[in-house]
């Protein structure tokens, strides 16, 4: 007897490796059916089914599964198979995804019954796996079932492999699978509760007498793909620009010639452009992307053009509908099988000796053209639905639930973390968790789907189960509360749901970083209507008409004149024109540049990926933005012309802002109440215009703007507008001109009855004739005179506002004596109002005379070179001392230091015009600040003087093959990261303080921490990049070693 039993064990071990080398499903199914009667085992008896299966067959090979698959049942979240012993669960589908979800409620102990409507395993088309996958796969026992499964590097396995490995562990585990069975909707409950022997929700099937009619199911699970069955989910549609994608399976004979073949994990067209540009011109194929994976067959996918496909022949008759222009009439399906062979043979570089196709499960050659322009997403990942006081949770995964885009190689990865969640949901829901919570639960953990990266997920697999918290970091499963679920708890009947059309361009997941998906020809006419008119320009296409770089200058002239001066640009310095462009566009406009000055005027023609990336950006910013003429600053004055370009320039910095930052909600303070319309006429109207009027030039200057002559003239005579204004008003209030006459005799500066005159073209006036300023009015130019003094050309606007007042004052008539008596009261009060409004005007025109003067300067101190820099600053502050090794004596004797920017102030004028007291606290306050300008200014200095040593410290020659073997020599210095001195392409590239680097290369120096652009810190003297914390803490300790040096 004991001889029989080990016989009868040797047979049952032979007949479980049959089962697991099985190559087909239904060579699987027939293996699995002789080893349960041969080991006389119920495979319906879930509870035990693995337990006795594990017990009677003993080989070593079967061991070393049994030890994976007990590793994998031992996580606490299971129970020991106790969590889900009484649910009894239905998956539709037996795909990958569905068959990984049947597994998990296996080990939670619930009774599993899958339906697939086919019963074969057909899919040669390769899936893209992540780390995660991989090790979960594994630690299934994978490789037990496929000796070959991601052996060395390799990161794919083909869908069928996939389904065959799955579809035995599910088997294992108990599982019941019912092939060639098609699901068809789901039934619910009987009204009568009393007279029926069913009472729960059921499910209907094709054929309609299958025993599986009649079984009752607490858990329906949608896992049949982007055609779902299951009703009561929306779907949103992510509508895309059209992408026609060609997949072809070749045989594999696994020779040596083919083992040599390199595969392409991923080519795009924006990583590779000589390689798509020599296939066109070599095939007249057009791609703009292709893969290759080596598998059980030689898999590629591609993403081929139209155009391209109707030169080829491949498809009939172009049509506006995608249905229409992919259906099989109009398709020729010799001519595609001859794309799909010379674009393999191009990409192996004709490599593979033979491309006979494989063959699919219809009998014909594996090739396949469809449509991706549109993706599918369930708004929701599960809903309760309860009938006669019967519950069901219904839910989805895989592309049921949020269908992949292929080339991102998201299907497996995100597939397998749905199924684990949805495990976790159905464990809660069999311990009698509250239905609107496991909801709540759910729609949390499913808005984190859509954004998982193999980056941004725990990195250490060993420690994932099918609880979230395991898998995804600083996750917060009550983002969604339970009151928000409600409309998922359904207790009536269904009603139908459309389809919701999103408009979207796939790409990953990244809210923040918006991108124009303009198209070139749109580009190019939009470039072409913009820079109309302009000397030298003539834009044609997107490449070289560019090089000059007056396009790009007219295209900032166009919409901002005040920034460029176009007319005094030439054509022949291509490499300052261009630069000139890339400087304003980054400072002014937040546009980071894609190429230097340099590289652009030296390549033979610009690069039109990155021209086109460039130039959306300015089409996105300008878009929408009111034009105006080219010489509209100096055909313009006024106060209408002031507050357009306000807005104009306000309207560009919030599209921009509109168009970079996040949108983020800030909430309402409470307690605030509406204001009317009239308190915002009285706001707006008079203090409005004063704040708009000084916060435009003051913004300008923060942002490091060189404003015109002649818009600085406007802002002068719009004060004095103003002014003129506010005393119109004042004359209707007060009759009395003899009081009128003396305000105009005291304040003769502020007031005109005549249009203001731009003080840039005024005449030179007798000083003479000028009346001697108010006291009130020189305490304000005496505080900002010993800043800046006023430049020569531009006349003293209150000077000029006086004559025009003696002018009013002769020609008024003379008032009788008892009107005077009688507005006495009104006109005082009314001069106090009027006397405090015109000494804020005439301080804000004094702070645009100042800042005018230091626009200037500056502009004067920015032409020089760091040399001249550091010999003027020192010769302004000799009695500074600097270091003697700091500054060549060379570079310093041959050049004379230019005029100080910043003169001596006017003492004369103080000592004719104030008293003693007022003098010397102007003296005291003008030390005061000369002091700490000095200190700020010499540090400055300093700083230059070493730049400048540094620049001209001899540096050492690299050798000139290890550049070569390095970078080839077409490659600039955007093209190299700053960080890594490695290649950086255009779609990856960032660029800051005028260096450009990998998004994942920007760090800080000492933490590590990846930075953002506008969230960091530059130390200009190391040129190494910090987080802000980390710079200031750097700051602090080089102070701290320097003091101690100085004290030393």
């Amino acid at each position: 007897m004991g001889e029989n039993d080990d016989e009868k064990y040797n047979q049952a071990g032979q007949i479980f490796e049959n089962f697991v080398q099985a190559s087909t499903c239904k060579g699987t199914i027939q293996a699995f059916n002789i080893l349960t009667r041969q080991l006389e085992l119920d495979p319906l008896d879930n509870r035990n089914f693995y337990t006795k299966l594990k017990s009677r067959v003993t080989t070593w090979k079967a061991k070393a599964l049994w030890n994976k698959l007990d590793k994998r049942a031992s996580h606490k979240e299971y129970k020991r198979g106790k969590s889900c012993m009484n649910t009894k669960c239905l998956i539709i589908g037996g795909g990958p995804c569905g068959l990984r979800t049947a597994i998990e409620l296996a080990f939670l102990g619930a009774k599993v019954v899958v339906v697939e409507k086919r019963d074969t395993f057909s899919r040669n088309n390769v899936l893209h796996l992540w780390p995660f996958t991989i090790h979960d796969l594994r630690g299934l026992g994978a490789k037990k079932f496929y000796g070959k499964f991601c052996a060395g590097s390799i990161d794919h396995i083909s869908i069928r492999q996939l389904q065959l490995i799955l579809f035995k562990v599910a088997l294992i585990l108990g599982v019941e699978i019912h092939v060639n069975l098609e699901f068809v909707k789901v039934l619910e409950p009987p009204e009568d509760q009393e007279n029926q022997s069913i009472t729960g929700w059921r499910a209907e099937f094709l054929p309609m007498d299958h025993p599986l009619s009649e079984y009752e199911f607490d858990v329906i699970i949608g896992a049949d793909g982007r055609r779902n069955t299951l009703e009561g989910f929306r779907r949103k549609e992510f509508r895309g620009k059209l992408a026609i994608a060609i997949t072809a399976n070749f045989i594999n004979r696994n020779t040596t010639a083919e083992a040599k073949v390199e595969e392409i994990s991923g080519v795009a067209f924006i990583f590779n452009q000589k390689f798509f540009q020599d296939l066109k011109e070599e095939t007249g194929i057009d791609l703009e992307n292709i893969v290759y994976y080596k598998d059980s067959t030689h898999y590629f996918v591609m993403t081929a053009k139209k155009q391209s496909l109707l030169d080829k022949g491949v498809i009939i008759n172009d049509s506006i509908d995608t249905e229409l222009l992919l259906c099989g009439e109009n398709v020729n399906q010799s001519n595609l099988l001859s794309y799909a062979r010379e674009a393999a043979d191009f990409a192996t570089n004709y490599q593979l000796p033979s491309l006979d196709f494989a063959i699919n499960h219809y009998g014909q050659p594996d090739v396949a053209m469809f449509d991706f322009t549109s993706m599918y997403a369930s708004e929701n990942a599960a809903l309760v639905r309860e009938r006669h006081r019967h519950q069901l949770l219904v839910a989805l995964v895989g592309d049921s639930l949020l269908e992949p885009f292929w080339p991102m190689g998201t299907g497996c990865a995100r597939g397998f973390l749905a199924a684990f969640d949805t495990a976790w949901m159905v464990r809660s829901w069999a311990q009698g968790k509250p239905p609107l919570e496991i909801l709540a639960e759910r729609e949390s953990i499913y808005r984190l789907l859509p954004q998982t990266t193999p980056e941004n997920i725990n990195k250490n697999f060993d420690q994932y189960t099918i609880d979230p918290g395991t898998r995804y970091p600083n996750l917060n499963s009550s983002c969604v509360r339970p009151h928000q679920v409600r409309q998922l708890y359904v207790t009536n009947e269904l009603q139908q749901c459309p389809l919701a059309r999103v408009s979207s361009i796939r790409r990953s997941v990244n809210l923040t970083r918006q991108e124009s998906d303009i198209r070139p020809n749109k580009l190019l006419t939009w470039c072409q209507k913009q820079t109309e008119g302009y000397r030298n320009v003539n834009v044609t296409d997107l490449t070289t008409s560019w090089k000059s770089g007056l396009a790009l200058c007219a295209i900032i002239h166009r919409f901002r004149p005040d920034l460029i001066d176009f007319d005094a640009l030439n054509e022949e310095d291509v490499v300052k024109n261009n630069q000139l462009a890339f400087d304003v566009a980054e400072q002014e406009f937040g546009i980071p540049p894609v190429t230097t000055g340099q590289e652009l005027g030296s390549a033979g023609e610009p690069d039109k990926l990155s021209m086109v990336l460039y130039l959306s950006k300015f089409y996105e910013l300008f878009r929408g933005t009111p034009l105006q003429a080219v010489d509209a600053v100096e055909k313009q004055n006024g106060e209408n012309n002031d507050l357009g370009s306000a807005k104009s320039s306000n309207f560009i910095f919030n599209n921009y802002i509109n168009l970079t930052l996040p949108r983020k909600r800030v909430p309402k303070a409470e307690g605030k109440t509406e204001e009317n319309e009239t308190n915002k006429r009285r706001r707006k109207g008079l203090f409005g215009v004063f704040e708009e009027t000084s916060g435009f030039p003051s913004q300008g200057t923060n942002a490091g703007k060189e404003q015109s002559d002649g818009r600085e003239g406007m802002n002068q005579n719009k004060v004095k507008s103003m002014a003129t204004q506010l005393l119109a008003k004042f004359e209707e209030n007060a009759s009395n001109t003899i009081l009128r006459r003396q305000e105009l005799t005291d304040r003769p500066a502020l007031l005109s009855s005549e249009p203001p005159v731009n003080p840039r073209f005024a005449k030179p006036m007798d000083p003479s004739l000028l009346p001697p300023q108010p006291k009130r009015q020189f305490q304000v130019v005496a505080r900002s005179e010993h800043e800046v003094r006023e430049p020569k050309q531009s006349l003293n606007g209150s000077d000029h506002m006086a004559r025009r007042a003696k002018t009013v004052q002769k020609t008024d008539p003379q008032p009788s004596l008892s009107e005077t008596s009688e507005n006495l009261a009104s006109t005082c009060s009314a001069a106090f109002v009027l006397s405090g409004v015109l000494e804020r005007l005439q301080h804000l025109e004094e702070k645009m005379k100042q800042k005018r003067a230091q626009t200037i300067a500056n502009r004067e101190f920015h032409k020089k070179n760091i040399k001249e820099k550091a010999a003027h600053l020192a010769s302004m502050f000799g009695y500074m001392e600097f270091p003697k090794n700091k500054l060549p004596t060379k570079g310093l004797s041959h050049s004379q230091p230019p005029t100080p920017s910043c003169p001596p102030p006017h003492h004369s004028a103080v000592a004719a015009s104030s008293s003693v007291g007022s003098a010397s606290s102007a003296i005291s306050s003008q030390q005061t600040t000369v002091g700490k300008v000095s200190r700020a200014i010499g540090a400055v200095a300093e700083v230059l003087v070493n730049l400048y040593v540094n620049d001209h410290r001899p540096k050492p020659q690299l050798e000139l093959g290890s550049l070569r073997k390095e970078f080839p020599m077409s490659i600039g210095g955007s093209d190299i990261c700053y960080f890594c001195k490695k290649r950086v392409y255009v779609m990856e590239r960032l660029s800051a303080e005028g260096h450009f680097f990998h998004r994942e290369c920007f760090k800080c120096e000492i933490c590590s921490t990846t930075l953002r652009l506008g969230i960091y810190a530059f130390d200009v003297e190391e040129g190494k990049f910090y987080c802000k914390p980390h710079f200031t803490h750097c700051k602090m300790s080089t102070k701290h070693r320097k003091r101690r040096a100085t004290i030393q």
